[in-house]
Formats: structure tokens, C-alpha cells, sequence
């Protein structure tokens, strides 16, 4: 497709993937993601393709907000590879504890025989609390 209709694609399989991982819902999870998807967190983590799978499968963490913030997602493409760069609002309970934050990410997707997939994440630690919430 054109660059354009590439930047959509990708935007909305982002999004869903985050919707995704919201409901724990392993089979789009699984269809979204690259082989050798990893992703790096801000403390220097490593998330696997397998352990975002079995979280969702554990359903490790219930949220009640994983959604990017309304215009804060920008894809840029170049041929065979889109980033996508957006603010998370992430707020629900872990392990009994509750937590409210926001971070920022980049996502790499990459273009395969088989559609756009997730290849590579980095997100941000956590950013300060925004004014007013």
C-alpha cells in the first residue's frame, strides 16, 4: 500500500494490540506480534514475545485503562518498517497493588508475508503526574 495507507494500518493494529493486552486477549496478542518480538522497559527489562503471552493467559494485571491518550500517536513509515510513538495511560491492579501512570513508547513493526507485526517496544519509565490528575 502507499505510505499512507501503511501509517493506518499500523496505527490501528497498535491500538488494537493495546486493547488487546487491556482484555487479555491472547489469540490477537498472538497474531500481532513478531516471532521475535521483545520489548525493553525503562528500568531495562526485557518483555518476550512468550511472557506478554502469559500474562495475558495469567491475566497478571487487571486494567482498567491501558489506552494511548487521545492525540499523542504518531507512525512514521519508511518501506518495510512503521514506528509508532504514543503516551500510554496505564491504571489497574497488579499483584493486589493498584498503580496510575502514564509513560511514553515506541513500537516497530515490520512487514512480513503475513501483515504488519510488532517486532520491537521501548517504553518510558514512568512520567510525573500531569496536572489536574
Amino acid at each position: 500500500g502507499s505510505p499512507e495507507e501503511d501509517r493506518k494500518a499500523v496505527a490501528t493494529l497498535d491500538t488494537e494490540f493495546q486493547a488487546a493486552v487491556k482484555n487479555h486477549d491472547v489469540a490477537t496478542i498472538d497474531r500481532i506480534l513478531h516471532d521475535d518480538m521483545i520489548l525493553i522497559l525503562g528500568d531495562g527489562r526485557v518483555v518476550t514475545r512468550e511472557d506478554h503471552l502469559a500474562a495475558a493467559r495469567e491475566k497478571e494485571i487487571l486494567y482498567e485503562v491501558q489506552d494511548e491518550d487521545p492525540g499523542t500517536q504518531v507512525v512514521r513509515v519508511a518501506g518495510d518498517t512503521a514506528v509508532v510513538t504514543a503516551r500510554l495511560w496505564l491504571k489497574g491492579v497488579r499483584e493486589g497493588v493498584p498503580f496510575d501512570r502514564r509513560l511514553w513508547f515506541s513500537d516497530t513493526y515490520v512487514r512480513t508475508p503475513k501483515g504488519w507485526k510488532y517486532f520491537f517496544g521501548q517504553a518510558s519509565l514512568r512520567m510525573p503526574d500531569l496536572p489536574g490528575g
